[in-house]
């Protein structure tokens, strides 16, 4: 395990690399935590933090709008969620930047993290505080920059990802020096 500090405009973040999901309830000792997840990560990894109540969204990015953002936020209120209460987002980019935007406009902002499962998540989506949706066509028309208080890398998250994933990933990865 490595941990790095991040410090952008709008915050500080922990980057944690080579963890386990299984070590969520480590990162996260606040009262109540949600996580939000895609139905493919679910399906995969949803046992790894059974313990937590979880939102589960339809995969894919038509489904990064206002509406799933707003059944996000009718299970925060039904489930009383708080200003202490923790948001985590579990999955690729469409994932993070849900997860990041309900958490950073829910109650004018609950404290949130990420642990990204895609390769294209762990380099772009869920650093530099970017969390937003789509509007009427236009990606990412509606946001917020709001720093997540950590993002956990699990890498053994990678292996389920067919090729092409992976190479969306490292297209969107800065060169090595």
């Amino acid at each position: 395990m490595k941990e790095i500090a991040l410090t952008g405009n709008s915050g500080k973040s922990r980057i944690i690399l080579g963890v386990s999901l299984n070590d969520l309830s480590d990162l996260c000792s606040v009262g109540k935590v949600i996580i939000i997840t895609d139905s493919n990560v679910y399906r995969l990894y949803g046992k790894m933090f059974s313990q937590y109540r979880t939102v589960v969204i339809e995969a894919g990015e038509q489904y990064k709008t206002l509406y799933t953002v707003h059944n996000i936020y009718k299970t925060l209120l039904e489930l009383e969620f708080d200003r202490s209460s923790y948001i985590v987002g579990i999955g690729g980019g469409v994932v993070c930047d849900i997860a990041g935007f309900a958490a950073s406009t829910y109650l004018r902002g609950l404290p949130f993290a990420f642990a990204p499962t895609t390769l294209l998540a762990q380099v772009d989506a869920s650093v530099g505080g970017k969390n937003g949706v789509n509007f009427q066509g236009y990606k990412n028309l509606i946001g917020t920059i709001n720093q997540p208080e950590f993002v956990m890398y699990d890498f053994e998250t990678l292996k389920t990802l067919p090729e092409a994933e992976l190479k969306n990933g490292f297209a969107e990865a800065p060169p090595l020096s």
